[in-house]
């Protein structure tokens, strides 16, 4: 991958990405924005949620503030027809779609004994039907770009025992997101859209985090969302342009020359991510 990014390399460009109104998504969405792209955000947020900050019109300003152009699209990517009008009025508006980012997730890490049905249902529909959903009606307007890319929030397929038994059913619908994302970049190799995955070494500092894995303890061992943008950016402006890759972030950065991570937070040290193994020279057994 090229080490620099170039002001204004995504001048031209448009992002389509979903659940981009906090967190991950919002911070690629302005990080493509600061790099001149033209990005639609299709979120739920429409309104303030009492514990969990911003909404698709507040990530939208935070767009224009880096310097793209914003559009909000409130709709849910489990629906075939929130996800039509997002892909039609993001071509009314900017003439193309270039790039599709699937980073709407629903995270419930019960046994398969405690987890209810509706929350199995649940990730399936946002990580499988919402991927599928969102990437299949960009395609034909991808086909077109010439500088096509998918990007998909999702990890690594670690088989390893530990991680096929701890969740499941969490666990079969991030592998989907990914094995989806990897077998269109084979199904569409020859139409030149380029397709990767995307993973956070660490836990990364967002609601879901505080909420759900630990609280403030957890936070401190976790990375800030900026280092999943910067990453994603230098994917998707890397030339030559990979595909059918399963990238860490900090495989990104440090390939792309940032040897020094402190800057991203977790001053408590990381907490690895769900699907990465810690190095064994850092083990204590």
């Amino acid at each position: 991958m090229s080490t620099d990014i170039a002001p204004g390399a995504l001048k031209g460009r448009t992002l389509l990405i979903s659940g981009g109104s906090r967190g991950i998504g919002q911070a690629i969405a302005v990080a493509a924005a600061r790099l001149g792209a033209n990005v639609t955000v299709l979120a739920k947020t429409d309104r303030p949620h009492p514990t969990l900050p911003g909404t698709v019109h507040t990530a939208v300003e935070a767009i224009e503030e880096a310097g793209g152009r914003g559009l909000a699209v409130v709709g849910d990517v489990r629906d075939e027809e929130s996800v039509a009008e997002a892909v039609r009025r993001t071509v009314e508006v900017f003439g193309a779609i270039d790039i599709c980012v699937n980073n709407a997730s629903a995270l419930a890490l019960q046994s398969s004994e405690d987890l209810p049905v509706k929350k199995f249902d649940l990730m399936q529909q946002i990580q499988l039907r919402g991927t599928f959903l969102l990437t299949r009606a960009a395609l034909p307007y991808l086909r077109r770009s010439g500088s096509a890319h998918i990007l998909s929030l999702a990890p690594p397929l670690n088989l390893s025992p530990k991680w096929l038994g701890a969740h499941p059913a969490y666990t079969t619908a991030k592998y989907g997101m990914t094995l989806l994302t990897l077998g269109w970049a084979a199904e569409y190799a020859q139409a030149g859209v380029r397709a990767n995955t995307l993973w956070p070494e660490s836990t990364i500092a967002t609601s879901a985090v505080r909420n759900l894995l630990g609280g403030e303890a957890a936070m401190r061992k976790a990375r800030d969302p900026q280092i999943m943008a910067d990453a994603a950016v230098r994917v998707l402006t890397a030339s030559p342009a990979p595909t059918g890759r399963t990238f860490l972030d900090v495989e990104v950065l440090r390939e792309a020359g940032t040897a020094d991570l402190s800057g991203y937070g977790a001053p408590d040290g990381i907490e690895y991510d769900i699907f990465v193994d810690e190095p064994t020279s850092r083990r204590v057994d």
